[in-house]
């Protein structure tokens, strides 16, 4: 069933639509060869990494034995670690050569969020050529970041040569891209890696499930553009009922319907399917099944307790009233991959579409699909994206036509090949990302934002730009920031985005540590696709939702202030009636609908 992973290509990369299990089947396949007595090392690049909650060991940036497994090891690029190296990398030459405030003036250009980028792909490259860590290691395996990332992240090397090569005059500015330059074969080297099929393998993880298939096929796309022809398909969590309940027969229907409509380029992989498990995939028990099939035995359900724990939420359609009497605002769903921040969002727009409102939904993922979730044009509701390709290229023209006025030629020439910078889209997407944020005065904005780490990397964009203002006005002056529109709760609702289960909670507490320290304070949870919200009868979904009482109570009293839960359903949450019953389950027929 998995014989392309007993024994691989020296570099394996995992990669998917978030939530689809690529930390789970990395996991999985390192622990697998680990067994077999291989020497493997494992690597997160994603920075929303739970490696270390997966394995059951703490990490870092350097090289750490699993804990009980010979031969396995792991370790995760910190991107801000990576990114604090970097930065001194850079500016150290400087600091006795420039005064104070110049060396704090570069340090602030290299204080966003493409630096992070660019010192996390520094570290992953550096895996991939050093002569050391090659030798050491007979298989080294890359749990990639969310999809819309990893693509940006396998395209640098060709970016970044490309860059370098056609930049006669070095680099013009001590930007992100001054510790490059020296850096140009190393970069050479893992660009052809990565295009040999006799040294990389991209296993597409995915689920079945009609958004996880489609965005698969968008990534075999893309990573084909790139030369990366050697590619294996992973169906994770296929779900098989055994027994007549009426919520296990139509989750399998609803998986089987969305594999039968498989696209064509997916089935030309070599491809296998895992079955959905009984139990989270963490520690190293767990992940030892990963590869087997397997079916439970029923649990002593406690209904007394699910019954306790599920009645103490607050509806979702609580969070539209809110937003309602209010009439103006913005509400930002975040969380890591897969969890359903944009179903989430899409619902909740639509809600308020449907009372009347006038409502704009928006996303700042580069992979997501509003107009594929609302299905249909919705009275009162205008659905947009910000797209950083578009946004990018409209940026670089602005301020080309901006500047010509003022430029000579060899002025001109300069700055065009500033803007040639992939670091110019942070910029970019950062002034979409901004004017999204200042219209929440006048209307009501619904935001499905990116991947945990890309939006904290956004947010940090937001507060350089914040301090940046505050400098340069000076202590007299008022600064409105799209930072500080953030931080005031009368503006801003954030919404966590989870599942309940044990890495997503952990990831989602993370993340509410993250906006704390930026002074945002979220303003609630919401527990999506919960099972302990359905009644069932089937030994696998059974098991599942006993699990999830666990982490459902320790979201309730460790966490937040406020939960919202919406229940699992089998039916695809497309278009608006599918939608609004996720703000309002009591419309369904029943509570496995």
């Amino acid at each position: 069933m998995f014989e392309q992973l007993q024994d691989p290509t020296r570099f394996l990369f995992f990669t998917g639509k978030g939530g689809v299990g690529k930390t789970s089947a990395a996991c999985a396949t390192a622990l697998m060869l680990a067994h077999a007595g291989k020497r493997v090392l494992i690597v997160s690049t994603d920075p929303a990494s739970n490696l270390d909650a997966v394995l059951g060991t703490h990490l870092t940036n350097t090289k750490t034995p699993i804990s009980g497994v010979p031969n396995l090891f792991g370790l995760n690029i910190d991107p801000e670690e990576a990114a604090r190296t970097y930065r001194e990398r850079v500016v150290g030459p400087y600091r006795d050569v420039l005064p104070d405030d110049a060396v704090a003036s570069i340090e602030e250009q290299l204080s966003g969020a493409c630096t992070v980028e660019v010192a996390a792909f520094d570290e992953f490259t550096g895996l991939m050529s050093h002569a050391e860590t090659n030798e050491a290691f007979d298989h080294i395996i890359f749990d990639t970041a969310p999809t819309g990332h990893t693509l940006r992240l396998l395209q640098l090397p060709a970016a970044w040569t490309s860059f370098i090569e056609t930049n006669q005059r070095g680099a013009s500015c001590l930007g992100p891209l001054s510790g490059l330059k020296n850096q140009q074969e190393r970069y050479a080297q893992s660009l052809s890696a990565l295009s040999d099929e006799t040294q990389t393998t991209l296993v597409l993880v995915t689920r079945p499930e009609r958004s996880a298939l489609a965005e698969a096929e968008r990534t075999r796309v893309e990573l084909e553009k790139q030369g990366i022809n050697n590619q294996v398909l992973l169906i994770n969590g296929v779900f098989r009922a055994t027994s007549n309940d009426g919520l296990a027969t139509r989750l399998q229907a609803v998986g089987q319907k969305a594999l039968n409509a498989m696209p064509a380029g997916l089935r030309t992989l070599r491809s296998f399917e895992v079955p959905l498990k009984p139990f989270n995939l963490v520690g190293l028990e767990a992940l030892g099944s990963f590869f087997t099939q397997s079916t439970p035995e029923a649990n002593d359900d406690n209904e007394a307790q699910t019954a306790k724990t599920l009645g103490e939420f607050t509806p979702l359609s609580a969070l539209a009233d809110e937003v309602a009497a209010a009439g103006h605002g913005l509400v930002m769903f975040m969380g890591k991959g897969g969890v359903g921040k944009t179903t989430m969002a899409a619902a909740v727009a639509v809600e308020l579409a449907s009372r009347g409102l006038a409502v704009h939904l928006t996303t700042t993922d580069p992979a997501a699909h509003l107009d594929g979730t609302t299905g249909e044009q919705v009275p009162n509701l205008r659905v947009s994206k910000i797209d950083p390709h578009a946004e990018t290229e409209a940026y670089r023209k602005r301020i080309i036509d901006r500047s010509r006025p003022d430029l000579d030629a060899e002025g001109m020439a300069l700055l065009e090949e500033e803007l040639k910078s992939p670091c110019t889209e942070e910029v970019a997407v950062f002034h979409a990302f901004s004017k999204v944020v200042f219209s929440a005065k006048r209307e009501i904005v619904i935001m499905d934002t990116a991947p945990t780490g890309h939006t904290l990397l956004l947010l940090d964009a937001a507060g350089s730009y914040h301090r940046e203002s505050v400098r340069q006005a000076g202590s007299g002056l008022h600064v409105g920031t799209p930072l500080m529109r953030l931080q005031d709760p009368s503006q801003t609702w954030v919404v966590i985005v989870t599942l309940a289960e044990t890495t997503p909670v952990q990831e989602a507490a993370e993340l509410q540590e993250d906006l704390r320290r930026a002074q945002i304070e979220p303003y609630a949870w919401l527990i999506n696709r919960s099972l302990a919200a359905n009644q069932t009868t089937d030994p696998v979904l059974r098991a599942r939702a006993n699990a999830e009482l666990k982490e459902i109570e320790r979201v309730k009293d460790t966490h937040a202030r406020r939960v919202f839960m919406v229940p699992w359903s089998a039916n695809d949450p497309v278009g608006p009636t599918e939608l609004l019953k996720l703000v309002h389950p009591e419309r369904s027929m029943d509570r496995g609908q």
